[in-house]
């Protein structure tokens, strides 16, 4: 049986023309770095990043509305100084209570909404 063997990308929505908002955030503030988007994808704007083992692409949507449950889980190795980096950029930080996984890991965690309201988890392994 085929299996599914691992994530390539996580895709977020935007509006049309939101793509400098989204360099300055995932690139400036993040620091992922972009990625050209092939031919015929990059007609339709949006723009793509590339982080340590991960892809995160911003699709435009004509009606875009913000995921506010929905969200990816950015993992971290220094949470304090990322909330930090956030809050000076004028990013609200919302703390939450550790989660804490059936199998015995801990992370710390907060949630930050990107330049057009979908939410975005942040997580540091603590245990």
């Amino acid at each position: 049986m085929a299996q599914v063997s691992g994530l390539h990308h996580v895709q977020l929505a935007a509006p049309a023309g939101s793509e400098p908002a989204m360099r300055e955030f995932f690139a400036g503030v993040l620091g992922l770095a972009e990625v050209d988007k092939p031919g015929e994808l990059a007609r339709r704007g949006g723009v793509w990043f590339e982080g340590p083992g991960f892809a995160l692409h911003v699709g435009i949507e004509k009606d875009f509305v913000p995921a506010r449950k929905a969200h990816p889980g950015l993992l971290t190795d220094d949470l304090q100084e990322l909330a930090e980096r956030m809050s000076e950029a004028g990013y609200e930080v919302r703390h939450d209570s550790p989660l804490v996984l059936a199998d015995g890991p801990q992370f710390a965690h907060f949630y930050v909404d990107d330049p057009v309201g979908n939410r975005l988890e942040f997580l540091q392994r603590v245990r």
